[in-house]
């Protein structure tokens, strides 16, 4: 009989030296996919089924008792000790499973099937699981690399381009009473879409801002805005995207109508002492601003020609490396992905229905487009581990104790406090590894 999709923990003994040992096997088959078969031996057996009746013996009910104190003699007699199986079972295995990974030397990427070759009475239960693993990468050249020498510096048509932005910024939104909506105004509207004279779902809002060439929503409907005024009442004839996701809309010809109930325009202020303050209240005065800007976009720009440098000597080791990835990994990567995206949407006050209805996008849609970015990350995250590996890095006692300390620092928490919610520190481990293969790359790479 099988049992598909546990987690799956090992049954250990103790052999006459006193080391805990398992009957565990590991076969590589195609791919990265394997067999893993393992036991559970019959202390363990023993102890699982003591676990299990306990919480079975709860919900209980058996004449001439009381519920849950049922004796565990009566139990058997009545239905007999097979029925605790599995309970025994769903309770040993991530243990069982845990260990027998261990002891294989493997390390699986997703959630394994697992199938039970036998659970006779009196002997040990021997269990298989399919299990998919890491790829083994194969590495290329990755020291001394060629990279394109990056120009850090700061431009003055650069730093007055920001402050006419910051200046933006500080614009009010201004009613226009009579005046007709232009191309980044913005409109406060309610909205009401018909397919085939029917409302259709998601097509309704009220009181809606929209920033007109904003892109938002589906193309034609913000451009036949403009032009439109305070109070007017429109009817807007647009095309649903070939491939929306509702495929009665897909394609399709529909009406909004519209009313217009504000139209508003930035009116931007002049840059002077005061508006500096009011952008800034560390500074005084305009030169300090601008000094204080340049200051700002000098480090940034050094930063992004550092952090280009890094960019394109990742992606050529990344490119020179050879690993077939399990759809898996990159599956798991990008919903990922996808619940960050969406937690994005979502501090924007914009929910992912909704960015649906309007991009003519699905959840299935999205997901696969990130597949791609997934993968991406994927490869490169097993590049640099396996760079990490060549290399021999192991992140020293003193470099983690530093990372310790930023992140309490950061967060505003004690160290110890930091490293109780961070367990055995691999994590953390991990990502300093992948930092020092990085400085590798980079300190290695020729900018020419």
């Amino acid at each position: 009989m099988a049992e598909s999709c546990h987690e799956m923990n090992l049954n250990e003994s103790i052999d006459d030296g006193g080391n805990m040992t398992m009957s565990v096997k590991w076969e590589k088959k195609e791919g990265n996919i394997g067999t893993l078969s393992f036991e559970i031996d019959q202390e363990q057996i023993k102890s699982g089924l003591d676990r299990a009746f306990q919480k079975v013996r709860k919900t209980l009910n058996v004449p001439g008792f009381r519920k849950g104190k049922v004796s565990r003699q009566i139990f058997n007699q009545r239905f007999g000790e097979e029925a605790l199986y599995q309970d025994a079972l769903d309770i040993l295995l991530p243990e069982v499973y845990a260990q027998a990974i261990e002891e294989a030397g493997i390390d699986p990427v997703d959630t394994p099937q697992v199938n039970i070759e036998s659970m006779e009475k009196g002997e040990n239960w021997k269990l298989t699981a399919e299990v998919t693993v890491k790829p083994e990468v194969k590495l290329g050249d990755y020291k001394g690399l060629e990279v394109e020498k990056r120009d850090a510096e700061l431009t003055d048509e650069e730093v007055a381009e920001e402050l006419k932005t910051m200046t933006e910024r500080q614009a009010d939104l201004v009613v226009k009473e009579e005046e007709a909506a232009e191309n980044g105004d913005t409109v406060v509207i309610d909205f009401e879409g018909f397919h085939k004279d029917e409302p259709f779902e998601g097509g309704q809002a009220d009181n809606y801002s929209l920033e007109l060439g904003s892109g938002q929503f589906i193309p034609g409907f913000e451009e036949q805005l403009i032009g439109a005024k305070a109070s007017d009442e429109l009817e807007l004839n647009v095309t649903f995207p070939e491939e929306y996701h509702a495929e009665n809309l897909a394609g399709e010809p529909v009406l909004f109508k519209v009313k217009v109930h504000e139209v508003k325009t930035k009116e931007v202020p002049e840059l002077d002492d005061e508006l500096a303050k009011d952008i800034d209240s560390e500074v005084n005065t305009v030169d300090e601003l601008k000094e204080k800007v340049t200051k700002r976009l000098k480090e940034a720009k050094e930063d992004a020609a550092v952090q280009g440098k890094q960019d394109e000597v990742i992606a050529k080791a990344v490119e020179n490396a050879e690993v077939d990835i399990p759809h898996a990994m990159i599956h798991h990567e990008a919903h990922h992905l996808l619940d960050h995206f969406k937690q994005d949407l979502q501090a924007q006050g914009l929910t992912p229905e909704l960015y649906y209805q309007f991009t003519g996008q699905t959840e299935e849609s999205m997901h696969d487009q990130m597949e791609k970015d997934a993968e991406k990350r994927v490869k490169m995250n097993l590049v640099l581990e396996a760079i990490a590996e060549a290399e021999n890095i192991e992140p020293t006692e003193e470099a983690v104790d530093e990372e310790v300390a930023t992140l309490a620092e950061k967060y505003g928490m004690e160290k110890d406090a930091v490293r109780a919610a961070l367990g055995d520190l691999s994590e953390l481990k991990s990502d300093l590894k992948i930092r020092k293969a990085i400085d590798v790359l980079v300190d290695s790479a020729v900018e020419k």
